[in-house]
């Protein structure tokens, strides 16, 4: 191709450096796009998009995590898919029928008065009785509030997940923080020993007893580092992110105490609980079925047109309207003769009505009943982390300190000096789990009413689920 951009021998001197001035510009002008292009992507795959996190660096928040999960989860996404399945099956269940057209030719021409018949065709359109379909488009609305709660619930079981995931994940993190100090703390204490027993002032049970518990911290750090990596795999699965992404520094949740009775998160679970709410749109299903099961007893209409051509009879006295093609209206109605097959399918409706509403019963019974052991739970954490912190925790300070004392001056064994140690580890432990517990419990009992349930309580008076189709 440089041969047609070159310049031609009989074209002036000055046109070709234009021309030669102008394709270098080109040129230039290419190679810089490109470039911002490649820069502008590079910038693109470096910037979060909407709805990550960036894991790595920055303090990760409860919320966040909440966020990604409800924009990335696929279970989310598949219920969500479900329910809009669920929306759009009403038109096709209220649609009338498909018409239907049958034609027919005849090999062998039927003679008849005005003819021989080659072929004819009819047209016909089933009409269901009036309120068939209005019943049956009930019914399907049902199971769209039905898939409805079915996405709230995948939801509300997701970020729950996503917050005890986050707690627990904080709760290892604060055990490996506290095992990381009390090692130090201990291996000064064993070279203590050693040196105490070199001056006799420590038996040799005192060093064994220092190595041991040196060994025990080395297996509780190994055992926190993986349940930590197993808690990141689940935490990244939540959020759809790939199984070994690492998750930055959480921030410390302020846990609020609960300020709500047992009763008040019955009334809450009865209004907002997806499974008693699926179990209430079951019991309104079954009103359905019924009023369908005795609409399916009427008979069905059916309305068509007939068309058949007829040529031209083959005799020699031709009657008058010879030929002429043949038109006819068609008119059909279905007989619900089967009285017993009736029966049995307004019977069959009235069963599943019945299990319906002792289903909702159960739900409601199975609700209390979990509400009843995660308030406990809950308000039991919520003690033992004030007990621990007020009480237990700084009490095993001063003891660590006094036994300190005493064993400088002679008046404990080393023994004591490790004991009240391990006895100070133990507590910031199950401080640290208590936290965690009150978290995940809180959590649950949340999920169960709905609701937050720390300061003011808002009670909500439309239960979710309820958009029609």
């Amino acid at each position: 191709m440089d041969h047609l951009l070159s310049r031609s021998p009989f074209q002036p001197a000055a046109t070709g450096y234009l021309w030669l001035f102008f394709r270098s510009a080109l040129v230039l002008l290419l190679v810089i796009t490109q470039l911002i292009a490649a820069i502008a992507m590079a910038g693109d795959l470096d910037r979060p998009t909407a709805g990550q996190v960036p894991f790595q660096n920055d303090t990760i928040r409860l919320a966040d995590l909440v966020e990604q999960a409800y924009s990335n989860n696929p279970s989310i996404q598949q219920a969500r898919e479900a329910w809009r399945a669920a929306v759009e099956n009403y038109r096709v269940t209220t649609g009338y029928p498909d018409p239907q057209l049958m034609v027919t030719w005849f090999p062998e021409p039927i003679e008849t008065r005005l003819g021989p018949q080659d072929w004819n065709a009819q047209i016909s359109q089933m009409i269901p009785f009036p309120g068939k379909l209005s019943k049956a488009g009930e019914l399907v609305a049902a199971d769209a509030r039905i898939a409805r709660l079915k996405l709230d619930m995948a939801v509300k079981e997701t970020l729950l997940a996503v917050r005890e995931s986050f707690f627990e994940l904080g709760y290892i993190r604060q055990a490996k923080t506290i095992t990381e100090h009390n090692a130090r703390l201990l291996d000064h204490l064993r070279r203590i020993s050693e040196t105490a027993h070199a001056d006799n002032r420590a038996t040799l049970t005192d060093v064994i007893k220092a190595q041991s518990q040196s060994g025990q911290l080395q297996y509780d750090a190994l055992l926190l580092e993986e349940l930590e990596q197993t808690e990141v795999v689940r935490l990244n699965g939540l959020l759809n992110r790939p199984p070994e992404s690492a998750v930055g520094r959480l921030e410390a949740p302020v846990l609020s105490p609960l300020s709500t009775d047992v009763e008040t998160i019955y009334g809450l679970a009865e209004a907002n609980q997806e499974e008693i709410l699926m179990a209430q749109v079951g019991v309104d299903k079954g009103d359905t079925k019924v009023s369908l099961a005795r609409f399916q007893n009427m008979p069905d209409f059916k309305v068509g047109l007939f068309y058949a051509g007829i040529g031209e009879p083959d005799v020699p006295v031709q009657p008058q309207d010879a030929g002429r093609d043949a038109i006819g209206l068609q008119a059909g109605i279905s007989i619900p003769l089967w009285f017993g097959t009736n029966n049995s399918r307004v019977n069959k409706a009235m069963a599943e009505k019945s299990m319906a509403r002792a289903e909702k019963v159960v739900r409601v019974n199975a609700v209390r009943t979990k509400i009843r052991t995660l308030f406990f739970k809950a308000r039991n954490a919520q003690r033992i982390v004030t007990l621990y912190e007020t009480s237990l925790v700084p009490q095993a300070a001063r003891s660590m300190e006094i036994a300190e004392v005493w064993y400088r001056e002679g008046e404990s064994s080393f023994t004591d000096f490790i004991e009240t140690q391990s006895v100070w580890y133990n507590f910031q432990l199950a401080l640290a789990r208590a936290k965690a517990d009150y978290g995940i419990n809180l959590a649950r009992l949340e999920r169960m009413a709905g609701t937050h349930l720390t300061g003011e309580v808002k009670i909500l008076t439309q239960p979710a689920g309820k958009e029609q189709p």
